[in-house]
């Protein structure tokens, strides 16, 4: 008994001596390799390091470099992890470094995506302007939403999506130097967020959210966040979430929902999600729309549908159903997730099924019906028809004064339609006009072009100015925009009866040479390649002494 006694007591002092040492009481690797030695710390100051893995070509020098504040020397590090050469660092090995010791910067957040009516209160000087996709978002702004919404992502790719009707205050936007840790604290004063959270990392990161009547620390997990006079609600979709009251928070896992009311003395109310619905299986490419979606409706539930564009996080509609099916109709082309949730007792919305669709729809030539080619019409607004081919399209008419359409004249509106008018009446004379139908916003077929004349009478050519120079006269005439050639008459009378001389010319300008002494008279009319009346301008009076 007294040797058992005499064995405990010796193996409690070598116990006590290995943590006074600092020594790993279990077999464990250590922080790092050759001089170096495992610190004892206590629990506030593994609270407060963060430990960093060297990769593959790294030295201590540039791991400091990158990482320390400038009031902090490499040997400092080195003292502080007990590593009396940094030559003996390598690959794997790892050393602890304070929080307080790394370098920090703020690091702006990004508009990634923007629709609607979605404003950016400066928390600098209080201006408030648009907000527009790519703007940057700095500590103490606050993005406002009225009837839009926008996609707004973190330095480190965590992604806020703000909901119509919202008001988002940025607190604190830090990095730690190139640790890849973030420090993320935002305000939701009203509204509602869709978050998806990159991983944090332990010992150091943090990304908080505060409502008026809660909180919601996430460590990496997809959740949705609304806040109201009526108190907050959470629902997590993937990881866990810290929410509550502040400093009364629970753990929240994927699949359950909580609410806090405004009112403090309240519990915590948590429960669990409804499952997500059972969508049917849809082409992960859709070539064609509208597409219909189906799923398994349970009894007496209704359901919330949500669309968001993959690439850029954009907000493309949000929508409450009470059927079992869904029209998928005016997308563009692209990558898209559809999210669906039935919504439980208290009208929270449960578990998302997530639908991935791609749509590419392609745009076909229309059939031109009328006018036919080189057809006159005496309407200075005629109507054009025309047939079209594929799904999903808009089409519009697009009339030029030449073949190639380099420059328009006009356009009608893009529109589903079949049939459309000119924008503004065409003067008098000849035009080309084809169809532009376009499908998945951006892929876009162009009929072959048809001629069209339109009848009318062209302008008289008024004179502008005449110039004397010896015995040469030069005539200016003013320009008719739809006219081709000019006619020029020269007669000796004012009634033009008796025409010495007459010309077509292409320009608006000619020299004349006359007789000195004797009058003549000049007079002008425009010409058109098709079938328009044209008539003489006034005639001006030439005298050369």
């Amino acid at each position: 008994m007294t040797e058992h006694r005499t064995a405990f007591v010796i193996k409690a002092f070598l116990l006590l001596v290995l943590l006074a040492l600092g020594m790993p009481v279990c077999a464990e690797l250590s922080i790092t390799r050759g001089s170096a030695t495992t610190m004892a710390s206590s629990p506030r100051d593994a609270a407060t390091e963060w430990i960093y893995t060297f990769k593959p070509g790294e030295s201590f020098s540039e791991i400091a470099s990158d990482l320390l504040a400038k009031n902090v020397s490499a040997g400092r590090l080195l003292q502080y992890n007990s590593i009396d050469n940094s030559a003996t660092l390598g690959e794997g090995d790892r050393i602890r470094i304070p929080l307080s010791w790394l370098k920090r910067q703020p690091d702006p957040a990004r508009a990634t995506s923007v629709s609607g009516n979605v404003h950016l209160i400066s928390g600098v000087d209080g201006h408030k302007k648009p907000l527009t996709k790519a703007t940057l978002i700095r500590v103490g702004d606050e993005v406002l939403s009225a009837e839009g919404a926008a996609t707004i992502t973190l330095a480190d790719g965590s992604e806020v999506r703000l909901s119509p009707n919202s008001r988002l205050i940025f607190n604190r936007l830090t990095q730690y130097g190139k640790s890849g840790m973030i420090d993320t604290r935002l305000r939701l004063n009203r509204g509602e967020v869709h978050t998806r959270v990159k991983p944090v990392i332990e010992g150091g990161a943090r990304f908080e959210i505060e409502t008026p009547s809660a909180v919601a620390a996430v460590r990496g997990t997809a959740f949705s966040l609304q806040t109201g006079p009526e108190g907050t609600s959470l629902q997590v979709t993937e990881g866990v979430v810290d929410f509550g009251a502040p400093n009364r928070t629970q753990r929240i896992p994927a699949g359950y929902s909580a609410t806090v009311a405004s009112n403090s003395t309240s519990e915590l109310s948590i429960r669990r999600m409804p499952p997500a619905p059972e969508i049917n299986p849809l082409p992960p490419v859709l070539t064609q729309l509208p597409a219909e979606m189906t799923w398994k409706r349970e009894p007496a539930v209704n359901y919330r549908l949500d669309i968001f564009e993959t690439e850029s996080g954009r907000w493309v509609e949000s929508r409450e159903i009470n059927d079992s099916r869904f029209d998928i109709s005016r997308l563009d082309n692209g990558q898209y997730e559809i999210h669906l949730a039935a919504f439980d007792a208290q009208g929270m919305a449960g578990m998302p099924g997530i639908l991935p669709i791609e749509v590419d729809l392609q745009a076909r030539t229309a059939n031109l019906l009328e006018p036919e080619n080189e057809a006159s019409v005496n309407d200075d607004m005629p109507e054009f028809r025309w047939t079209l081919n594929g799904e999903n399209e808009v089409a519009r008419v697009e009339i030029a004064e030449d073949e190639s359409f380099r420059d328009l004249v006009t356009t009608s509106e893009w529109a589903p339609g079949t049939t459309a008018l000119p924008s503004r009446p065409l003067s008098p004379g000849q035009y080309f006009w084809r169809v532009v139908t376009e499908a998945g916003g951006n892929s876009v077929a162009t009929t072959q072009p048809r001629k069209l004349i339109v009848n009318g009478t062209l302008p008289p050519v008024r004179i502008i100015s005449i110039n004397y120079v010896d015995s040469q006269v030069r005539v200016f005439w003013e320009k008719v925009d739809t006219a081709a050639n000019y006619r020029m008459q020269l007669a000796e009378e004012p009634g033009f009866n008796n025409i010495i001389k007459e010309a077509t010319l292409p320009d608006t300008t000619a020299a004349l040479r006359l007789i000195p002494g004797r009058r003549y008279f000049v007079r002008l009319k425009a010409l058109s390649d098709g079938l328009l009346q044209s008539r003489w301008g006034p005639g001006r009076e030439l005298y050369l002494e």
